[in-house]
């Protein structure tokens, strides 16, 4: 059976990652039989990043890889029915989202004004964490930002790119159904990992804040979430 190697949960979502909480999502609505393991440490992971999935034989990181495998081997089909112009929005959604990662990631670990309440409440429900564990991992993420270059802006400039991010999901995410129809896609589960990583945190970030107020966003992450919990 596959296995998913992923971040914790933390407030209810199955993974406090938006890329692992999108192949989570992804498998759930594909229908694919899979443990959930949940792991800290990413060092065994391909290029030591997770997600990740050992199938069989086969170890794979990456989520769009993992998505690319578990579609072609199980022969899944929530894909089948997109058109080539659908594809070409879907891989566009796909390269902002991870665009908007950069920035969700900043307001939980760069900025001071969230990150005491990020880290007290994954401590809270992690405690094989502690405190100096979580400070390493800051001072990491710090490298990585600075490299990646959102660690050299401010956050007003960091939030306005993950802003508008969010409002071009707000005007292509329907306010009923799904982004492609009535069933859902794996462009839905791409939203839902990284929407329900705002939404279901109860900390007033500016993206929190703009997500809270688009109804179409919040009712399209509920109908995910319903789907891929407990089932």
């Amino acid at each position: 059976m596959l296995t998913l190697y992923s971040y914790p949960e933390l407030f209810g979502v199955a993974d406090n990652n938006g890329h692992g909480l999108k192949v989570y999502a992804f498998l759930k609505l594909a229908g694919v039989p899979f443990v959930h393991e949940h792991v800290f440490d990413a060092s065994a992971a391909p290029r030591g990043q997770l997600p990740y999935i050992v199938d069989d034989f086969d170890t794979i990181g990456d989520s769009e890889t993992i998505i690319a495998h578990a579609t072609a081997k199980y022969r899944l089909t929530i894909d089948a029915g997109l058109s080539a112009e659908q594809r070409r929005a879907n891989h566009l959604v796909t390269r902002m989202l991870d665009d908007l990662y950069w920035v969700m990631s900043y307001s939980r670990w760069k900025d001071e004004r969230f990150y005491p309440a990020f880290r007290d409440a994954f401590i809270a429900q992690h405690p094989q964490i502690d405190a100096a564990g979580f400070e390493k991992a800051k001072a990491y993420n710090a490298q990585r930002y600075h490299f990646q270059g959102i660690g050299r802006y401010t956050p007003e400039q960091a939030y306005a790119r993950g802003l508008a991010d969010l409002q071009v999901l707000a005007d292509i995410v329907p306010a009923q159904g799904f982004v492609h129809g009535a069933a859902p896609t794996s462009c839905d589960a791409g939203i839902y990992g990284f929407i329900a990583n705002i939404y279901f945190f109860p900390i007033p970030t500016p993206l929190k804040a703009f997500l809270d107020a688009q109804a179409n966003l919040v009712a399209h992450c509920e109908r995910v979430h319903a789907m891929v919990s407990n089932n």
